[in-house]
């Protein structure tokens, strides 16, 4: 496979490519080596944000008239296309955002899935017979779509998260107009294409690239956009919200986690380190379901730390695209240096860093953006590094005296999205289950991860108290009618 980097990436507005009224592009380079440029993405406006609602406003009629499981042909063929290109979206998506090269190929293959599902949604019921009244009376509820959807995605998962809020908005009858982040277009690019491929009609998808200060905030503030779906940062989404409450549209918030980690005193440690290890470095912690808590009973404190820095120790940290490397770069420069700087915290704090905390320089890292994979214990849980999203290869390790107390340290957090508990006791699984505040909730498995036809979302400042994935995403992207049909 041969892929031409360094290309221009036009904006996708009414089925065709285009460049931005601007004429200002932008580079999207590799975290692993800054000196490559992996595309150029377009610095858009906010005319081009007004072509592209226009172009989803006219197609929404013709494209809500189609029938579900038409519909759901188009996602079908969509599928087809993203496991046609696989290798050259993963190698994309591993260029532009750093992470390795089997992690991408994942991740790809996951959206594969999600549109795979959502096309059989298109031959769901919508609705529900309900009893009249009235002898003579025929009652009825079904589901319409909401109309123009913005979306607005981060380039953690460049591929998944795109497809998860695109294939059933689609699905069930909404035209799209997709503002991914800047920092992995190209690939969301490469996904639009494939849409392309399966013949979806012109305007019922539009890319549009650019500052989420003015194309972001657009959608959220455009008046004919009738639902806005984020993930991304607190501070962002809140401003997403207020815009939209503002207009009075629906809004869906997915953003950010603190998630624990409870090794009980029972646990299986060496699958308690293994999950930890997986759920907080994989993807070089970027993720907002990855592990950044360790809370660990006393009892099991040492043995569980020794296990998990001899673990820690066979991380291989490197270019994704090479063989052998377990966790890439962080996404940017200026990611890296978020991490840099809450390390640097938690030390002043008093934390005490057994593991990690420094950039990686030399040699083959010089060109990269590479950060140890880091480990804090003694950690005080209202240290920022235990309050805040680090959102890089950090955890803290907290002791706790026993469950009750760990599960109160868990949820000493504003955040909610998901937590694990370790433990061979069924009592104390029931016990943290009915007591963790959490969304995502998960005995003898790491934090990070979600089935793609289970809910996913989380409590308190996570989310926006809604749920994607699943049959879960029929709520947001619908709202019901109600019928009574009388002779």
């Amino acid at each position: 496979m041969s892929i031409a980097w360094g290309q221009t990436y036009g904006n996708l507005i009414n089925g065709e490519w285009v460049q931005s009224a601007s004429g200002r592009t932008a580079p999207s380079t590799n975290p692993a080596n800054r000196h490559e440029v992996v595309g150029r993405i377009q610095l858009s406006v906010r005319q081009d944000l007004d072509d592209a609602v226009a172009a989803a406003k006219q197609a929404l009629p013709a494209w809500r008239s189609l029938t579900g499981p038409a519909r759901g042909d188009y996602l079908f063929r969509a599928a087809a296309a993203l496991e046609r290109r696989l290798d050259e979206i993963a190698e994309t998506m591993t260029r532009e955002m750093g992470k390795t090269l089997p992690e991408a190929k994942g991740e790809t293959m996951r959206g594969v899935a999600l549109l795979r599902y959502y096309a059989g949604e298109g031959m769901r019921r919508t609705g529900d017979v309900i009893p009249s009244a009235e002898a003579d009376a025929f009652m009825y509820t079904t589901r319409v779509p909401l109309g123009v959807v913005g979306v607005i995605t981060p380039w953690n998962f460049p591929v998944a998260i795109p497809v998860w809020k695109l294939a059933p908005a689609l699905v069930y009858g909404n035209t799209v107009v997709l503002k991914p982040a800047t920092e992995s277009a190209v690939t969301a690019a490469k996904v639009a294409e494939c849409f392309q491929e399966a013949g979806f009609p012109a305007g019922v998808l539009n890319l549009v690239t650019g500052p989420g200060s003015v194309i972001g905030q657009g959608i959220a503030e455009h008046p004919d956009i009738q639902g806005v779906t984020f993930t991304g940062s607190d501070a962002v989404g809140r401003a997403v919200a207020e815009a939209a409450v503002r207009r009075g549209v629906k809004y869906q918030l997915e953003m950010g986690g603190k998630n624990p980690v409870i090794v009980a005193e029972d646990a299986d440690l060496d699958q308690a380190v293994e999950a930890t290890v997986s759920g907080a470095f994989r993807s070089t912690g970027q993720k907002c379901t990855a592990t950044s808590r360790v809370i660990v009973h006393r009892k099991v404190h040492g043995a569980f730390r020794e296990k998990l820095l001899a673990r820690i120790r066979e991380i291989a940290v490197g270019d994704g695209m090479q063989p052998g490397i377990w966790m890439g770069p962080c996404s940017s420069e200026q990611q890296m240096e978020t991490v840099l700087r809450y390390i640097d915290q938690g030390i002043r704090e008093g934390a005490k860093l057994i593991a990690g905390g420094r950039r990686l320089r030399e040699g083959v890292y010089e060109a990269g953006f590479y950060v140890e994979p880091t480990v804090f214990d003694e950690v005080d849980s209202k240290m920022a590094i235990a309050q805040e999203e680090i959102f890089g290869p950090v955890i803290a390790l907290i002791p706790a005296d026993d469950l009750r107390q760990a599960v109160e340290i868990a949820n000493d957090t504003k955040f909610g999205l998901s937590a694990s508990v370790f433990t061979k006791n069924i009592g104390a699984a029931m016990e943290f289950i009915k007591g963790i505040d959490a969304g995502m909730v998960r005995v003898n498995a790491e934090t990070a991860g979600v089935e793609l036809q289970a809910p996913f979302g989380g409590m308190k400042q996570s989310s926006s108290h809604s749920r994607e994935q699943g049959p879960a995403a029929i709520e947001f992207f619908t709202e019901i009618k109600t019928v009574l049909i009388k002779p």
